[in-house]
């Protein structure tokens, strides 16, 4: 029997203006997914990732320590907890890419993963950090993640998470799958412009080498005051051939649903032996500085 999982993509614009007070801003847009989530479940999903900092702007557009307010602890923060109980209301394991307070003044770029009972089960914190024009300012607001590439394992399967540019690096993309992944999720805030024909191209090509799904979400939208460009949404799943299975569109929010059968993992490793065939005692210039 196919060991099918639904899953959803939560592709959602700024719905309070980025000079609004912080609290109303954050207010609205947890306000706001809260409800895509409620859809979400009533199509079924039984998981669902939300974009890259959701519950705000992407404020790396500038730097400004105003921004540090919206942090807040991880797993002991309202927002968490509030998901803790949503995913048990609707049994659906959760996604949850928030800006994290480890200590005062410490922050990172941070996912949590809830189980479709409310569990809290762990958190990914955000590798590979860019920091440059036209305001990918990152380096402001976060620590380099430090706690690896774990994998996570839920009701509905072995999760990992890749947040934004780390899509970019394909040695932490192995290590979710050499970890168990069976679907890796990339929270992302990204524009248009020179990485946007990389969109459909990178993470397939991690399904394919690695064999797993990958949920790819994006917001869409210009955000103002900034402008940095077109965040292009087209959120996506992908199965372990690189194949596209459904694509959001590129202007609005949208719930992106798939069936994900994790049986064709195996169907596929049994084909391309990648994991059998790997030379890993030749790779030792990968880890060289």
């Amino acid at each position: 029997m196919s060991r099918i999982v639904r899953g959803a993509l939560i592709q959602s614009s700024l719905c309070e203006p980025a000079t609004s007070p912080l609290q109303k801003i954050k207010q609205a847009m947890i306000d706001k997914n809260v409800g895509l989530l409620a859809q979400a479940a009533e199509q079924g999903a039984q998981i669902a990732c939300l974009q890259e900092l959701f519950y705000g702007p992407y404020f790396c557009a500038e730097q400004n320590a105003k921004w540090y307010d919206l942090t807040e602890s991880v797993p002991d923060g309202p927002t968490i907890k509030l998901m803790q109980e949503l995913a048990k209301r609707y049994q659906m394991v959760l996604v949850v890419p928030v800006y994290e307070e480890d200590l005062p003044g410490v922050y990172y770029n941070t996912a949590a993963v809830i189980d479709a009972d409310g569990s809290y089960l762990g958190k990914y914190r955000k590798m590979h950090l860019p920091h440059c024009e036209p305001g990918f300012w990152e380096k402001f607001y976060f620590r380099p993640g430090n706690l690896g590439y774990p994998v996570f394992d839920t009701q509905v399967g072995k999760i990992g998470v890749y947040l934004c540019y780390d899509r970019h690096f394909p040695e932490g993309a192995r290590c979710l799958g050499l970890n168990g992944a069976e679907i890796v999720f990339n929270p992302s805030a990204t524009v248009a412009g020179l990485s946007e024909y990389l969109w459909t191209l990178e993470q397939p090509a991690h399904a394919v080498a690695n064999q797993y799904f990958v949920g790819a979400v994006n917001r869409p939208g210009v955000e103002e005051p900034w402008r940095i460009g077109e965040f292009y949404g087209q959120s996506y799943f992908c199965d372990p051939r690189g194949q596209i299975m459904v694509q959001a569109s590129r202007d609005q929010d949208e719930i992106v649903i798939a069936d994900l059968d994790l049986d064709l993992i195996r169907e596929v490793r049994n084909t391309w032996q990648f994991f059998r065939d790997r030379r890993p005692e030749t790779y030792d210039k990968t880890v060289e500085l």
